[in-house]
């Protein structure tokens, strides 16, 4: 990466060129505005070195600082001038400048502040690479059908810029698919910005999302600044005060948006993807989210399956958190029992992919050693007391005769087995003992075939073979 050194005068522009060569920097100069910008474009620099004063040119130093923290904000901006005041360093701190000395300049200050400069843009650009390679080890688990649907979905969209809304139950994983697109999208070298509209203080959403200017701290860039050239991701945008989101709209239409104390327009290259649990269209009719941001943002709707409707994943999702789990926190690699993987594939997930995520961490902090987990470990199902060991009637069914009892529960086994396995008629039979044919006349005479199941369990319309 190359220092920028910016000067009218050039001796001066020779001469610290020479000097930071010599300390074994890359460096490139520019005698007016127009330079300075043809190398910002063609690549920007690591750092520069910037003079005030510019003769001869359309921009003064103070307007080209302007417009790289607009544009390229990361990059820091030494200013020196030998017109310099207090006044000016004001102005050029309060605008995002690093730092500024005054000509003549000591070298010996000149080269401490540029190895300080130095530092902070390599640290910026290693965080950065950071988050890059955190975002594209974001993995999708899973092979039902729900998934696959999914997965074709996300895959269509990841190479446009289209705005995606993403609805679903809470923890169904609507970031995950957020950060699949931009992993998987010409952006993924830029930033992945999430924005957590239920967490924010509606008082200071603005803050948060445009940034502010003050005279005490200068500018403080915000999320959408942050995010430029990338993707900002709105998690839950139903929770967005109503007074943000007409400025949302308005950024989402002109790219642009002013800070909290500022005049200056920010411009922002922003790709849009956003999540709600919520159902908008009612959220509309009742005064709480605006028709236009809703059509502005819900460009490409693609819905998230909860992980009931997608059961078959459960135990490919489990080792997947298993072994992230011994990777990142050194917990113990443990496999699942069969009986483990059947009571997790049956369990109600009020709190879908987190809540699985959840149970399998504690299980790995509290577990039995390093041997497959047990369905006893999972919550809910502790060994019990001989004597709480019989299995409890309610009293519908202890009224039944036998028969009718007996056909309860084979109806409501099966109904659990068949979700287990995503509606698949094969895979159900051979797990229960039966043949397929068998299995099918049971179904049958249960009155179970084709059938929608309530209860909050996923409907089918035909049985898989």
């Amino acid at each position: 990466m190359s220092i920028l050194i910016v000067d009218d005068e050039q001796d001066i522009r020779e001469l610290v060129g020479d000097i930071l060569r010599d300390e074994g920097y890359a460096v490139r100069l520019a005698g007016n505005s127009d330079d300075c910008m043809s190398e910002i474009n063609q690549e920007p620099p690591a750092l520069m070195i910037l003079d005030i004063w510019l003769k001869d040119s359309r921009m003064d130093g103070i307007d080209i600082l302007k417009t790289v923290k607009r544009d390229n904000p990361d990059i820091p901006v030494v200013i020196i001038s030998g017109h310099g005041n207090i006044e000016i360093a004001v102005a050029a701190i309060k605008q995002g400048a690093y730092d500024f000395i005054e000509k003549p300049f000591n070298i010996d200050q000149l080269m401490v502040v540029v190895a300080r400069a130095m530092e902070t843009s390599r640290l910026r650009r290693e965080n950065q690479e950071l988050r890059r390679k955190d975002v594209s080890s974001s993995e999708m688990i899973g092979s039902s059908a729900a998934f696959k649907t999914l997965k074709a979905n996300l895959d269509k969209v990841t190479k446009s810029n289209g705005r995606v809304m993403l609805t679903g139950q809470p923890g169904s994983g609507k970031e995950m698919a957020a950060r699949y697109i931009h992993a998987n999208s010409n952006r993924a070298s830029a930033p992945f910005v999430t924005v957590s509209s239920a967490t924010i203080e509606p008082e200071r959403m603005e803050e948060v999302l445009f940034g502010r200017e003050t005279a005490e701290r200068g500018v403080e860039p915000g999320l959408l600044e942050q995010a430029h050239g990338g993707i900002v991701y709105f998690d839950e945008v139903a929770d967005m005060p109503l007074g943000t989101q007409s400025k949302i709209l308005r950024v989402l239409t002109e790219q642009q948006f002013t800070r909290v104390g500022g005049a200056d327009k920010v411009r922002v290259d922003l790709r849009v993807i956003s999540s709600t649990t919520r159902d908008l269209r009612a959220e509309i009719g009742m005064g709480r989210f605006r028709q236009e941001l809703y059509d502005r943002l819900n460009v490409v709707p693609i819905p998230v399956p909860a992980l009931t409707e997608r059961r078959e994943d459960i135990p490919e999702l489990t080792q997947h958190f298993v072994d992230w789990l011994h990777r990142t926190q050194g917990l113990p690699s443990r496999s699942l029992t069969p009986d483990a993987e059947a009571m997790l594939q049956t369990m109600p997930w009020p709190g879908n992919i987190r809540q699985l995520r959840n149970i399998i961490e504690r299980v790995l902090i509290l577990g039995e050693g390093s041997g497959p987990i047990e369905a006893h470990e999972l919550p809910g199902n502790e060994p019990k007391a001989e004597a709480d060991s019989a299995i409890s009637l309610g009293g519908a069914v202890a009224t039944l005769p036998l028969r009718e009892a007996r056909e309860l529960f084979e109806r409501e086994y099966l109904l659990t087995q068949i979700n287990r396995f995503g509606g698949n008629i094969s895979r159900t039979a051979t797990f229960v003992g039966m043949e397929r044919s068998a299995l099918h006349r049971k179904l049958k005479s249960l009155g179970v075939v084709g059938a929608p199941k309530g209860n909050g369990r996923p409907v089918f319309d035909d049985l898989e073979e």
